[in-house]
């Protein structure tokens, strides 16, 4: 295994400089912009030349280019927080609670504090631009305020509404960040050229920056009429300024109908969320440019380099999607690339190459596959985790098994988090118990429940139960069929042994009196509490986020089968030492039983319904659909290889109920 040096190479040298590049173009992409805003804020009907020349004449003078300084230092921090802060698995929050508890985060909290302090300065720059009324903080007062006006200073309300409303814009904008995943990086399934996907995706940005900067008004208006009393008396007590007691104060209805006022409070806060939006937007088609990974070295130095290799890492997660993606179009666009999967090693003729991508892959949906078979399980059992295996169950595999070990799903009793999908699949079969075939419990176990043992003795000849099962419950306990031990048999995972684990048979004890009262007032609480609207609220399961949140980084899973399938599917006419027909089997097993699990998955309530796409903002909802891309990806998958094969996939060794479910594939009934 590879250094931390050596695996944020990428980071270093890729991710880094693109990111320099996006920000580059966002402050290249900044003086039309500000000019844009300029001409707006100071355009006028009645003398359209004169503004215009005044627009001119600003935007040369020395306030403008100190405020486009500014700006441009605003853009680079907010390139900034969006190469600390993306992430290509998007946060999906299960509960109303997990969605506070991602809001108040301290990481959140930093950044909102960030968003906060650059909208005053945007704020500032626009108040500069607008100039008149807006221009400064305070004016000295006029006697007719009832202060002397050569020593009193008084507060410009109309500026300080505008600080405050960038404020409160880049709060709303840091907080809908983290409830829309803006944060999150998508891929696109069609590949465009930077500047094509740009120009795209232009109209959407400003229209969701003006949506988005109207409903920030609208919120801020409310909470200023409301609260706009405190920070007003904070900011005369600390400047020691005055209030104007001739003007109408803006925190009044009559303040805040001032349609100018207004007007200027939504254009300012649509050119902050432009120049923001513009900057996130650079920095996904910068990032997610596809990066073409070399499959093999010369040189000993670079092998960390190489896309087997890549695969296999364990961070940064952009890394490893780019690797997949670059599998994927290697897969079906590159001859070239193809042969060099295919090649043998020298000296030795082994098949490293294909070894390592074939063996990460299947890991990915195995790991996919036992995801969804403990998803099933939990809503089967309303949320109760089953019990962690033991004895022959956490038997540990070699790393030097062959391809077909890993069609044995790994055990996975409690729904983990799609983030940890990776860290899984890179760490060594001996180095995990995770990685330990899936097969049957084990009877003589210690930790074996008293029905397991009564339904694996051998009957007695003189029990009713002796001969035919009678009875509907006990069929229900048959094995799965991605558990029987014919599966475990064919796939190379050896079945689980009886004698394996030489313990005496033991009875459990039973829980102490303390346990069994803390247990009770456990239960009284949970019963207590959910009878509270107000905490049913916050801790019911939203409809989809479970279903969503178990396909978050299906992305990964997507390009693994693209790009797997296309090897098996050029290997038919290309693979001249046979590498990838030995593994066939455990391919095919692995599709199959995913296939399955999928479409069980999509039998429960909620996960077959289509969310509503929200187009009043810039987060992209792509992975609220990755369930049924995945669907469809993993069903044209398969037919890919049985219209490539066809009769010949009846040599091939499988179950039973395997070869059943192939031949509806290859009869096109599927």
């Amino acid at each position: 295994m590879f250094s931390a040096e050596q695996s944020c190479w990428f980071v270093r040298k890729v991710i880094c400089w693109r990111a320099v590049a996006s920000i580059a173009w966002a402050v290249l992409l900044l003086p039309p912009i500000t000019a844009v805003f300029v001409l707006l804020s100071r355009f006028s009907l009645l003398h359209p030349i004169q503004s215009v020349s005044e627009c001119m004449s600003f935007l040369t003078s020395a306030s403008a280019i100190f405020s486009f300084i500014l700006l441009c230092g605003v853009i680079i921090m907010v390139g900034f927080l969006n190469l600390e802060y993306y992430t290509v698995i998007p946060t999906i929050a299960c509960s109303k609670i997990a969605l506070l508890g991602q809001l108040l985060h301290p990481r959140q909290f930093v950044n909102s504090l960030a968003h906060c302090i650059m909208g005053i300065i945007v704020a500032w720059c626009c108040a500069i631009a607008i100039g008149g009324r807006y221009e400064t903080i305070a004016y000295p007062c006029t006697p007719a305020d009832g202060a002397d006006s050569s020593h009193q200073m008084c507060l410009n309300e109309h500026h300080f509404i505008l600080l405050l409303a960038g404020a409160f814009v880049g709060l709303s904008h840091s907080m809908l960040g983290v409830i829309y995943n803006m944060n999150y990086v998508p891929f696109l399934t069609v590949q465009q050229y930077k500047y094509l996907r740009f120009k795209g995706s232009l109209p959407l940005l400003v229209k969701c920056s003006a949506t988005q900067a109207l409903y920030s008004v609208r919120n801020y208006i409310v909470v200023y009429f409301f609260l706009g009393y405190i920070p007003k008396a904070w900011i005369c007590k600390t400047l020691n300024l005055h209030l104007n007691s001739s003007a109408h104060p803006l925190d009044s209805i009559a303040g805040l109908l001032d349609l100018n006022l207004l007007y200027q409070l939504w254009v300012s806060a649509g050119f902050l969320l432009l120049t923001w939006h513009v900057t996130l937007l650079l920095f996904r088609i910068f990032v997610t440019e596809v990066y073409s990974f070399p499959v093999q070295s010369s040189f000993t130095e670079d092998a960390h380099q190489c896309l087997p290799k890549v695969i296999t890492g364990k961070q940064p997660m952009i890394l490893k999607f780019l690797a997949l993606q670059d599998l994927a179009l290697l897969a079906q666009h590159s001859p070239l690339r193809r042969s060099e999967v295919f090649s043998l090693s020298q000296p030795g003729g082994h098949p490293h190459n294909w070894n390592a991508i074939s063996k990460e892959c299947l890991s990915l949906l195995n790991d996919l596959t036992q995801r969804l078979i403990a998803y099933h399980d939990t809503v089967a059992t309303n949320g109760r985790a089953k019990a962690l295996p033991t004895g022959s169950e956490r038997k540990t595999s070699s790393e030097t098994s062959s391809t077909e070990d890993l069609m044995s799903p790994r055990p996975t009793f409690l729904m983990k988090t799609p983030a940890s999908v990776f860290a899984r699949s890179i760490v060594g079969a001996s180095q995990s118990p995770l990685t330990a075939p899936f097969t049957s419990p084990d009877p003589d176990s210690p930790f074996a429940s008293p029905a397991l043992r009564r339904l694996t003795a051998p009957a007695d000849p003189c029990s009713p139960w002796f001969g035919a099962v009678q009875s509907p419950h006990v069929m229900r306990r048959l094995p799965k069929l991605w558990s029987t031990p014919t599966d475990s048999q064919v796939n190379g995972s050896p079945p689980a042994s009886p004698a394996s684990v030489p313990s005496p048979k033991q009875e459990p004890s039973k829980p102490s009196l303390l346990a069994q009262f803390l247990q009770n007032r456990k239960e009284q609480v949970k019963h207590f509490l959910a009878k509270r609207v107000l905490i049913m609220y916050l801790f019911n399961k939203l409809p989809e986020a479970s279903s969503q949140a178990l396909f978050a980084d299906s992305q990964a899973h997507i390009w693994a089968l693209e790009g797997l399938t296309y090897l098996v599917q050029a290997s038919f006419s290309e693979d001249q030492f046979g590498v990838v027909q030995t593994a066939l089997p455990s391919i095919l097993g692995c599709m199959l039983v995913l296939q399955e699990a999928v479409d069980r998955h999509f039998k429960l309530p909620h996960a077959s319904s289509k969310p509503v796409r929200s187009a009043s903002s810039l987060g992209d909802s792509t992975h609220k659909t990755l369930r049924f891309a995945l669907r469809a990806t993993l069903k044209t998958a398969i037919y890919r290889i049985t219209t490539t094969f066809g009769s010949h996939l009846s040599a091939v060794q499988m179950s039973a109920e395997h070869r059943k479910r192939l031949q509806q594939f290859l009869e096109n009934k599927e």
